[in-house]
């Protein structure tokens, strides 16, 4: 068979084996259905990518923290998604891809249960992207944060916060236009939609949580607080690595030929990010640390985001090494300012963000500093900060009057794991954290 195969165009003569080649291709032409079916295939298959993601910050965050939280971080990245998953359903996604004739805000859309067959697939894919940006405060305000409280502000983020700016930036696809996106603004896949809002309501948190005990002395010398598990930190970046291409190339809406050009420039961005961040270390003569190099990699990714589809490979690849530098040198500004963030989030999301977005008009393929476009670029980057900073540190300075955004300093010392959830992540080995079961009784 494999014989005949291979002699068949010979015995048939060529011309008559292309003559009937081409006929048979010809005869069963591609469809508009057909093209559908295989855009929401790849963007289905895109949504799980950026929902697996949610696993990677699970695994990141929980090894940064101490044994004792792990299951509180776990707890946090996991709910969030589901919570703000929902709300974002109800609310969030209207507000922000809905009929938008002002330019603001979306007006249609809300719960959305009836549609063609694309509004889901787009729905399920945003609905993805809204988890992302609440899940970034999670790691920065861990360790000292209650859980309830945490949750609230998640619901704030996915339901309001978040998809109020995306409305400016991406919003109007039911009809109408945000005000940003008229302009030009350019942020193909979030740098500053998704990660740079995701970070400033981090930083707002961390301005209310405080420091956790014990991370800065009293004549303001910075301790290092380690991570307990250094093997779940590398494989939550190798993870939210494999996600970031769903994410940016999932972000065409469709199976094209572009989505090679914008995972290349996915990849070169983490990878040169990663060596920023080695060369930032070692250009100051520290250590070479493997959460610095992962959070390295993390922003080069974020910083290639937003201009992903329109870069060239070499501009992708400086956009990412610089975001390097900006991981290292934005950490070390942030324990200058005795600002406790236990995962870095804000220099990844927010200061790399803010460099990607402002990258992505520098750089623009065909059109290299076009200072009309980069002033675009610099006003969201802006607008975002602006919106929501602001908003978050009230939303936080309220949920801190109200509920209590701050675990007891008791609780802080012996481990969210046991004082909100009451378990433990290692009880063979967290021996000083001891319970009956009258006490988990108890307490419910």
């Amino acid at each position: 068979m494999r014989a005949l195969y291979l002699d068949l165009p010979e015995a048939m003569g060529m011309r008559a084996f292309l003559l009937l080649f081409l006929t048979l291709g010809f005869a069963i032409p591609a469809s508009a259905a057909t093209d559908e079916a295989i855009n929401t295939g790849w963007v289905v298959i895109a949504s799980a990518l950026v929902f697996f993601m949610q696993a990677g910050f699970a695994l990141l965050e929980s090894g940064m923290a101490r044994a004792k939280n792990a299951v509180n971080v776990m707890m946090k990245n996991y709910i969030d998604s589901c919570a703000g998953g929902v709300v974002f359903w109800l609310v969030g996604f209207g507000l922000m891809f809905g009929i938008n004739r002002s330019g603001w805000l979306g007006m249609s859309h809300f719960a959305t249960s009836e549609g063609e067959p694309w509004d889901f697939t787009f729905l399920l894919f945003q609905l993805m992207f809204a988890a992302t940006a609440a899940t970034i405060a999670s790691g920065a305000m861990a360790e000292r944060t209650r859980y309830g409280a945490y949750l609230v502000g998640a619901i704030l983020i996915c339901g309001f916060i978040y998809p109020m700016f995306g409305s400016w930036a991406w919003g109007g696809v039911y009809g109408g236009q945000g005000w940003l996106a008229r302009l030009g603004f350019v942020d193909f896949a979030g740098s500053t939609v998704v990660h740079g809002i995701g970070a400033w309501c981090a930083l707002a948190g961390i301005l209310v949580l405080g420091p956790r005990l014990g991370r800065f002395g009293p004549d303001g010398e910075a301790r290092v607080i380690p991570g307990h598990n250094l093997g779940l930190v590398a494989l939550g970046g190798f993870v939210l690595w494999l996600g970031w291409f769903g994410f940016n190339a999932g972000s065409a809406l469709e199976m094209n030929v572009s989505l090679g050009l914008i995972a290349l420039n996915t990849h070169l961005a983490a990878a040169a990010g990663a060596l920023g961040a080695v060369l930032a270390l070692r250009s100051s003569s520290s250590p070479v640390l493997l959460t610095t190099t992962v959070n390295g990699s993390l922003g080069g990714l974020v910083s290639v985001t937003a201009g992903c589809a329109t870069l060239e490979p070499c501009f992708a690849l400086l956009t990412g090494l610089i975001a390097g530098f900006l991981v290292v040198f934005g950490m070390r500004l942030m324990e200058r300012l005795r600002l406790d963030d236990v995962v870095g989030a804000v220099p990844v999301h927010g200061f790399s963000g803010a460099w990607g977005t402002l990258a992505a008009g520098l750089f623009y393929a065909g059109d290299l500093f076009d200072p009309a476009r980069v002033g675009v670029q610099l006003l969201g980057i802006a607008s975002a900060f602006l919106w929501a900073f602001p908003l978050a540190l009230i939303m936080y300075l309220v949920i801190a009057k109200t509920i209590g955004l701050r675990s007891s300093p008791l609780h802080e010392q012996r481990g969210l794991d046991y004082s909100e959830h009451a378990e433990v992540g290692y009880p063979e080995f967290n021996q000083s954290v001891t319970f009956d079961n009258s006490e988990l009784t108890r307490r419910g």
